[in-house]
């Protein structure tokens, strides 16, 4: 089989590779698609070199079939079509021992603290497992681990029917968030800098616009009757977001964080205290998120076939990367590492 690694310097190197049989607790399955993330990108520009081990395996967006279950596995049998949650929690700190494995103090991220899915055949722990239904395609498949992001956002926001929502950043995350909150009831707004994003979000039917081009503070405004918004999602990890995040909630509204800030941002704190505003902050999900969004793809629910932008074949990653990293116009990349 092929397997692309990083290998540092922003290069991609696509190169033979051995299956291995799964060890103890483990699968392996044979990878259908891997979808490319912000990750992934942040991985190829070299953003995360002190926590990757080079040459690595990237890529956790994953669909697959199994092959063949390791000793000790009875759940999972060759043949079943899968999604990969890709967490492996240490199960003894404090996060862990109550409850919040997903954001355990001592997290592997599989795809990037271990090798991930950019390879013909992936071994992965039995209990990152989720079925897919016979209902929805690999292709589809792949796109569900973002998504479980989204459902983990607009879960923890609490978010209401009727409710005015406003989504800072219009990459992939802040569309699907969008289209949660959408499917959750609320009347929502994609904010956005980048054209072509604007008018994909239009395209899903969502109200969208560009803060460079119209006052977003005023937009929420004349859409509230002045109230402002009952939940923010700050999703773009900008500066500016976090600038404007606080000038758009109503009185005791609720702020989202999404997005990673790598550096920290100027955040309005006496808005907090004016209006009582709540701030939450979200990472990555949980099991529960994982199945709502494996329901909302199989019930067709939401768009998401038109996300999908471009299929490639492995070799087919670095210029994927290149594609992001310049801005074109793209939303979701999958990649089919038996192409």
């Amino acid at each position: 089989m092929k397997a692309a690694y990083y290998t540092g310097n922003k290069t991609i190197e696509v190169a033979d590779a051995r299956a291995q049989a799964p060890g103890p607790g483990e699968v392996r399955i044979e990878v259908a698609y891997c979808g490319v993330c912000g990750t992934d990108l942040h991985i190829y520009l070299g953003h995360m070199d002190q926590r990757v081990a080079m040459p690595q395996i990237i890529g956790h967006e994953v669909s697959g079939t199994v092959v063949e279950a390791g000793p000790g596995v009875t759940d999972w049998q060759a043949g079943g079509r899968v999604v990969v949650r890709p967490l492996e929690p240490c199960g003894d700190c404090p996060a862990c021992a109550a409850g919040h494995g997903h954001i355990c103090q001592n997290l592997k991220f599989l795809g990037i603290d271990t090798p991930g899915a950019m390879q013909g055949a992936w071994n992965v722990p039995a209990h990152t497992l989720h079925r897919l239904p016979q209902n929805v395609g690999l292709d589809l498949g792949a796109m569900i681990e973002p998504l479980a992001v989204a459902c983990h956002d607009v879960r923890l926001g609490a978010v209401q029917p009727g409710e005015y929502s406003v989504v800072i950043g219009g990459g992939p995350i802040g569309m699907l968030v969008a289209l949660v909150a959408r499917e959750a009831g609320a009347r929502v707004l994609v904010s956005e800098v980048d054209p072509y994003r604007v008018e994909f979000a239009r395209g899903l039917g969502l109200e969208a616009i560009n803060p460079l081009e119209q006052d977003l503070a005023a937009r929420v405004e004349e859409a509230t009757d002045g109230a402002g918004a009952g939940i923010v999602f700050e999703v773009s990890g900008s500066a500016a977001g976090a600038a404007v995040m606080t000038q758009l909630p109503r009185t005791r509204g609720r702020i989202v964080v999404v997005g990673i800030h790598s550096a920290p941002a100027p955040v309005d704190l006496f808005r907090f205290f004016w209006r009582e505003l709540r701030l939450l902050g979200a990472r990555v999900y949980e099991p529960e998120d994982f199945e709502a969004a494996i329901q909302l793809i199989a019930s067709e629910a939401l768009p998401i076939a038109q996300l999908i932008s471009e299929r490639y074949p492995l070799a087919g990653l670095g210029k994927a990367l290149a594609q992001m990293e310049a801005g074109g116009k793209v939303m979701k990349i999958l990649i089919a590492p038996g192409d």
